[in-house]
Parts: C-alpha cells; structure tokens; sequence
C-alpha cells in the first residue's frame, strides 16, 4: 500500500471556487468527473466535425473561383450532426456517466463505508482504516460503473451456433471494455512496483548502498517499457492487425506510409504461401507492384527471385537502405511537424516566447516519430540486406527465414528506442500510453459474456489500487493521470 506522504494540494482557481460554493462538497467530484468525461467524448468529434465543416467550405469556395456549380451548402445536415454529438454524449450508460458513477461513487461510498468500519470498531489503525474505507469504496463505485458501461447493446453481430435442427443457440460476447480495464490494470502495477522500489531506494539510499545498477534500472524503466510495448504494437501491426483498435491501426498506417502489397507479401512469407525457390502461384502480387514501379517484372516472382531486393522495400528510393533511411526520416520529419506544431502552438503563450517553445518542442516530438520510423524500415534492412544474410546464411532457407518475420522482428525491436530523442518528463507518460495498448494484443478482443465477471473484477481491484493511493499521495500515481485524479476527486 501506498505510504502516508502528505502533498500540498494546489489552491484552486478563483471562478472554479465560486461555482462549486453552492455545491455540496460530497456532490462536487461526481460533478466534475460528469463534465470532464463529457468534454472528453464531446470535444474531439465536435473539433473533427468542424474540420470537415471547414474542409468543404474551402472546397466549394474554391470551386465558385474556378466557374463551376457548387453544390449546396449543406447547414442543416451540419446542424444535425452536431446536436447529435452533443446529446450522445448525455446517454447514461456512456462514458461520461460511467466517469460520474466511478469518482462520485467513491466519494458517497467512502462516507457510508468509512461510518461503517468506524462502528464496527475494528483494531485497526487509523491510516488502515481510511486505507480500506477508500479500497472498499473504489472496488464498489468501479464494478459497478462498469457494469453500466458494459449494459449497452452494440451492433457488433453474435456467433450463432447451430445445436439441433432448426434451433440455434446465440452465444454473446463480450470485451468491449477490455482496453479500458488494461489501462487501469497498467496504473495499477505502476503504482504497486513504484511504491516498492521507492521504498527499497530509500533503505538503500540510506544504508549508503545505492549503486550505479540502480540508478541505471531507475532510468532504463521507462524506455525499456516504452521499447517493449511499441515492439509487440508494430508486430501486431504487421501480422495481426485486428489486435489493435481500428483508429488506432489506421493512425499507424498513415505513418508507416508503406505499400499494402509489401506488407502482404511478408504476412504471406510468414504463412508460407510464398516459399522461395518454388512456384506457389503468389507472383502476380509484388508483380504489380514492380509494374507500377517501373521494376523489372521478375523482381516479384519468389520462384526466380532470391529474395525480392531490398530496393522494393525503400519503395522508389533507390538501392541504398541508407538514403532510404534518411529519406523517411524527413519525409516523417515533414509529416508530423504538420501535427505537432499547430498542436504547440495552440498550447503556448502567443509571444516570440511561445512561438519559440512551441517550435521547439514540436521539433523534438517529430524528431522522436521519424526516427521511430526510420528505425523500423532500417532494421527491416538490416536484417534483409546488412548483417542479416552475413549472420544467418544466403541459402533459400536463411532467406525463408529472414523474410518470414526475422527481418519485421528486428524492425519492431529497434523502433522503440527512438523514446531516448523525447524529454526524461515525457517518457513515462508515453510508456504508460503504449503499455496498455501492447497488452491488448496478447488478448482476444472478443471472449464469451459468461466470463465478464473476471474483466470486472480486474478493473474494480485495480481502480481502487489507484483511486486509493491518488487520494493519500498523488505523485505515486505518475503522468497526467495523477494530476487529473488528484483533482477530480478532491472534496
């Protein structure tokens, strides 16, 4: 259990203050957590709708310029969709009132439970007291807000098996929460493992024996999660994209900027439909790639060509891996400085100092994505063309196996450490970010309803770990979260 460190709570804003005067202070997270969770449903499809808004505003302005019959504006359908996602989010078993549920749940629990244990008269000390009032509440508020969140029907169609006859029997599934309780289950073993190794630095500290091991451990943590994580995410990518969410899937697409048919053509390496040396009927697939390259038409047959040349993986840019490296390094630069910067500077001050802030940070942050780019297509290459075939062999075999998922492997192992570029303050919240992500691929997105409970139960014991310890000692809960929660839930 997290240890009683007091921590200064920071005084809140003079206009928050005055609205929350006349609010019961019991009601007050319930309140906060309601708007909060509605903004973050809200705001971001508002800002999407808007911008495909401004998007066909330009493009029928631009088309009156050139003379041709604009279509008509259409404000009604644009009003439509926009009162439909503010009154989505006010659906009481979505995520806004499921946010409102678990934090004013744990307040109004925290209240009956704690009078509770008080009269029960435990022997028990005070701190151990208030500890398990905060668990016992959170594990309740939790479960049962999940259950909401897990009540409402989706449209996702059930399996339907066939028993005797005509009969049928539909078998329900379940998971759609699943990335939810992986995030909650990541901050929870955050939280239990820092707890413990900041109190064995302390023992060690004091003791005199903290070693260069130690701080390397303390400072190699957070890279070496982020590493890991972002490694299994590229692998499923790759090979299993249906582990990954579809937004999420189509974000990392539209960074890797790679030819379908290249990526299917190593899945189909991995599967064994394409086998080197022999006539597997797969030709006709990087075929069309080389006519559409302007490459010789054999490069794509597998049956005379051992193995396809990197040169088709570096898509136009010649033989080298390198100048391929450094190519999609700035074309990624490019890409991202897109992102990040109007995102900086809508975050900073607007002053030469902001601007300059801004830009800085924009920089590093697309400096961190093109080398996480970089890093994969170049150990792709490594391992294909560089060290590889001298390490493993040239025979159709060691090509077999290279193509097969050694040289995506290496890819996925490198890409990661590119976390190194990123702020030390920075690295832990990406590391959290990823790790929940790179836990749902080691898990169906689908299960069988009659086992929800165990997801649940999983969400609710790591949800009151966290809510219990943000409540005694914020800073034990790293990243943004802790800020947030600590905020939320103060009465």
């Amino acid at each position: 259990m997290p240890s009683p460190t007091p921590v200064a709570i920071p005084q809140r804003p003079r206009a928050r203050a005055a609205l929350e005067k006349n609010i019961p202070p019991v009601l007050r997270p319930l309140l906060r957590a309601y708007f909060l969770g509605y903004a973050s449903v809200v705001a971001p499809r508002v800002l999407a709708l808007l911008l495909q808004a401004g998007t066909r505003w330009r493009r029928r302005g631009r088309g009156l310029r050139d003379g041709a019959q604009a279509e008509p504006e259409p404000r009604d359908a644009f009003l439509a969709s926009l009162q439909r996602i503010l009154h989505s989010g006010i659906d009481p078993r979505r995520f806004p009132t499921f946010c409102a549920a678990l934090i004013g749940g744990t307040t109004l629990f925290d209240v009956l439970v704690s009078r509770l244990i008080h009269r029960s008269q435990i022997s028990l000390s005070y701190v151990t007291r208030r500890r398990l009032s905060r668990w016992i509440s959170s594990f309740a508020a939790a479960w049962l807000s999940l259950r909401l969140l897990q009540s409402k029907n989706t449209k996702a169609p059930a399996d339907v098996d066939r028993v005797t006859g005509d009969e049928k029997e539909t078998i329900r599934y379940a998971g759609r929460t699943l990335d939810l309780t992986l995030f909650s289950a990541t901050r929870a073993v955050d939280v239990v493992v820092g707890e413990l190794w900041s109190r064995r630095r302390q023992r060690r500290v004091a003791a005199g024996r903290w070693s260069f091991v130690d701080s390397c451990i303390s400072g190699m943590a957070d890279p070496s999660i982020f590493a890991a994580s972002c490694a299994l995410i590229m692998w499923a990518w790759f090979y299993a994209p249906s582990a990954l969410p579809r937004s999420y899937n189509k974000w990392i697409s539209s960074a890797a900027a790679v030819d379908s048919r290249l990526i299917e053509a190593l899945r189909r390496c991995r599967k064994g439909e394409i086998r080197y040396g022999e006539e597997t009927g797969q030709a006709p697939l990087l075929e069309s790639m080389c006519a559409d390259y302007r490459w010789p038409r054999k490069w794509g047959d597998p049956a005379t060509t051992v193995p396809f040349p990197c040169e088709m993986v570096h898509m136009g840019c010649g033989p080298s891996c390198e100048y391929h490296a450094l190519s999609r390094f700035l074309r990624s630069f490019k890409w991202a400085m897109v992102t990040y910067l109007p995102l900086n500077l809508l975050a900073r001050r607007k002053n030469i100092q902001g601007f300059r802030r801004a830009l800085v940070s924009a920089a590093r942050s697309s400096s961190f994505l093109a080398t996480f780019i970089t890093l994969f297509y170049y150990g792709v290459c490594l391992a294909r063309t560089r060290i590889g075939p001298h390490l493993i062999g040239k025979d159709l075999t060691s090509r077999q196996t290279i193509d097969a998922g050694l040289c995506v492997g290496c890819g996925c192992f490198m890409c990661g450490w590119s976390i190194f570029l990123e702020a030390a303050s920075r690295r832990k919240d990406m590391a959290l970010f990823v790790a929940p992500r790179a836990l749902a691929t080691l898990f169906p997105r689908r299960y069988p309803l009659d086992k929800q409970w165990r997801e649940t139960f999983v969400f609710a014991f790591s949800t009151a770990i966290v809510f219990t310890c943000v409540r005694e000692n914020r800073n034990r809960v790293r990243g943004v979260l802790g800020s947030v929660l600590g905020s939320v839930l103060e009465i």
